[in-house]
C-alpha cells in the first residue's frame, strides 16, 4: 500500500469514528497507527500506549475499555496480565473468513 492508500485509509477510519469521543477517536487511530504482529495486534502495554500519546494510564486504559466495547478492539492474547488488542478487522471493511471445521 502506497502512502496516498495509506492517507485515505486513515481518513476513512477518522469519518467512521465521528461519533465517538476525542480520546476514544484517539484510541482507535494509535492501535490503527501502531506497528503490529502478523495478527494485527499491537504488542505494546497500555502504560507506554498512554505514554505515547500523552494520556494519563487510567485514563488510556478507561477509554480503551469502552472502545473495546464499542466493538473496536478485539483481544488478540494475553502474557501473563498483559492483554493485546487489535483493531477489529470488520470496523475496517476487512472481510474475515473463518475456516470451517469437520462436524463431529
Amino acid at each position: 500500500m502506497n502512502s496516498s492508500d495509506d492517507k485515505k485509509q486513515n481518513l476513512e477510519l477518522l469519518e467512521k469514528t465521528a461519533g465517538m469521543t476525542a480520546n476514544q477517536r484517539l484510541v482507535v487511530m494509535l492501535y490503527a497507527l501502531h506497528p503490529t504482529d502478523r495478527s494485527g495486534a499491537v504488542l505494546e502495554t497500555a502504560a507506554n500506549l498512554a505514554e505515547l500519546v500523552g494520556m494519563a494510564a487510567p485514563v488510556f486504559s478507561r477509554t480503551r475499555k469502552q472502545v473495546i466495547e464499542a466493538g473496536w478492539l478485539e483481544e488478540t492474547g494475553r502474557i501473563g496480565h498483559i492483554r493485546y488488542y487489535r483493531l477489529d478487522p470488520k470496523r475496517l471493511g476487512e472481510h474475515v473468513v473463518i475456516p470451517l471445521r469437520r462436524a463431529t
